[in-house]
């Protein structure tokens, strides 16, 4: 029957004999375990093992040798936000295993011994530890090339400067450098930026950089695992196929990104102008650019303004059409 208590005790998984306990300890909430038992004529150590159900769902609370009965309602209540942060915790371990399982599948597709002819190991490894300066030295005195880097938050890092000297002794010898960096760098680092570019080094602005990484050559590509913004542990990989397949998606980025021509002349433009362009003439909103130029709203709207004026532009269809027109974009 709805609304029934004793129907809401069924639904928890109580059988009828727990019920009939439940209402009999009811109305003697606080009582002494041994008064209880007297009560319904038990030994204490029987009435425990009854109680456990009802200790268990949290209807029953035994506490300083006392019996305590919460009320139904409260008891259910609490039942229900036990189970449902269980659920919620169970809900996010499952999807935690179910992203897993290809992996541990991906793992057990080997080819049979017998179908191949030869086997190699991959040339890479995943690590940690180590004195990354010196890791970074040896790979660029072990390869040739270009170097190329994808830089979401170097500038943040503590041996920035360290880093820059051994790109400086490299470009020294000939070899060139390129990065790519988040837009938000032309206002949280514009001076990284400088000095980078001051070195000689390429750099292009993209809207976001996905993951830190640098590649040296064709000999060398290091990553952290899983991708990200973490320094260890990392995946130093040297497979020259693998290689270029880094290579080529670094490509594809830097033709995506914007140039920054005025950093030779040792400036950086603030006002992202180029950025800004491209993130009107693909339907960005204000609060989309300003998320990732890391700068406020007000600001973004307050630069837009002054682009459209420069442009002698009313619309901002408009400013994307004379920007083309001027050859900005």
């Amino acid at each position: 029957m709805p609304g029934d208590p004793s129907s809401v005790l069924a639904a928890l998984g109580l059988d009828r004999r727990t019920e009939q306990l439940y209402f009999r300890l009811a109305p003697v909430s606080g009582h002494t375990v041994t008064g209880v038992a007297r009560l319904v004529q038990e030994p204490p150590e029987q009435l425990m093992r009854s109680l456990a159900p009802l200790i268990e769902r949290g209807l029953v609370i035994v506490s300083d040798d006392r019996i305590v009965v919460p009320a139904l309602a409260e008891a259910v209540s609490a039942l229900v936000l036990r189970q449902a942060r269980s659920a919620a915790s169970a809900a996010a371990m499952l999807a935690e295993l179910s992203s897993a399982v290809p992996h541990l599948v991906a793992s057990t597709t080997r080819p049979d011994p017998g179908h191949v002819t030869e086997v190699h190991p991959l040339d890479g490894e995943l690590s940690s530890g180590g004195n990354p300066l010196e890791l970074l030295q040896l790979m660029l005195r072990t390869s040739r090339g270009d170097m190329l880097w994808l830089r979401p938050d170097a500038w943040a890092m503590p041996r920035e400067s360290q880093v820059s000297e051994l790109l400086a002794e490299a470009m020294a010898t000939g070899r060139r450098s390129r990065a790519i960096y988040p837009a938000r760098a032309l206002t949280e680092a514009p001076e990284a930026l400088r000095v980078r570019a001051g070195l000689g080094e390429q750099v292009r602005i993209i809207s976001e950089v996905p993951t830190r990484m640098f590649i040296f050559g064709d000999t060398h590509a290091v990553i952290p695992e899983p991708i990200g913004f973490t320094d260890e542990p990392r995946v130093h990989v040297r497979q020259r196929s693998i290689v270029a397949v880094l290579t080529m998606w670094f490509e594809s980025l830097w033709d995506r990104a914007a140039p920054m021509p005025e950093l030779e002349a040792g400036r950086v433009g603030r006002d992202g102008r180029q950025f800004l362009l491209e993130q009107l003439m693909a339907g960005a909103t204000d609060e989309v650019i300003a998320r990732k130029l890391g700068i406020g709203l007000r600001t973004v709207r307050r630069r837009i303004a002054a682009l459209m004026t420069e442009l002698g532009v009313d619309t901002r269809f408009q400013a994307g059409v004379e920007a083309v027109r001027r050859g900005w974009l």
